[in-house]
């Protein structure tokens, strides 16, 4: 299993905080064998598998696990593109460090690892489209293959990890 590395303090606040949780919506009571700890994982599962149901990118044969500040990803049918999809929807959400996934093989067998960029302040999808493909004016290649993570070309942030298409 391969493991990519994410900026835990950047992305999508999803969590919250185990107070908000509380207010924002009544949680059922644990079972009594759970611990809390056992809980707010269970919570911040629950969380993830709607970030990910929202964005489209399920399937009733991905399963997201949370290990700490790791989020194991597990689909037997997903393609490669949609592995790296799901690898950076959950990976680009604060509080998560790292992802665990097995990626199919590439469609053209090469088996090369996916080129992720880590987005730098004061950088544009333009300024990474120069760098990894050769051509500013590609930056749109690199917003289509990120969504729909991505909803506008212009708002990407520090932190945030990116597929470069074609690298």
């Amino acid at each position: 299993m391969a493991v990519w590395d994410f900026v835990k303090d950047a992305g999508k606040s999803l969590f919250g905080s185990r107070a908000e949780a509380s207010e924002a919506q009544p949680q059922p009571q644990a079972a009594p064998e759970k611990t809390a700890e056992q809980a707010e994982t269970d919570r911040k599962v629950a969380a993830l598998n709607a970030e990910v149901k929202a964005l489209g990118l399920t399937g009733k044969d991905v399963h997201l696990r949370l290990r700490g500040d790791t989020v194991i990803v597990e689909s037997k049918g997903a393609d490669r593109e949609t592995m790296e999809k799901l690898i950076l929807a959950v990976g680009n959400i604060q509080g998560i460090a790292k992802v665990e996934a097995d990626l199919p093989d590439a469609p053209d067998a090469s088996g090369k690892e996916p080129v992720f960029h880590t987005v730098q302040a004061g950088e544009t999808l333009s300024a990474i489209a120069k760098k990894h493909l050769g051509n500013a004016n590609k930056y749109n290649d690199i917003f289509e293959a990120n969504r729909p993570m991505l909803s506008h070309p212009d708002k990407i942030y520090p932190g945030q990890k990116l597929r470069i298409p074609g690298a």
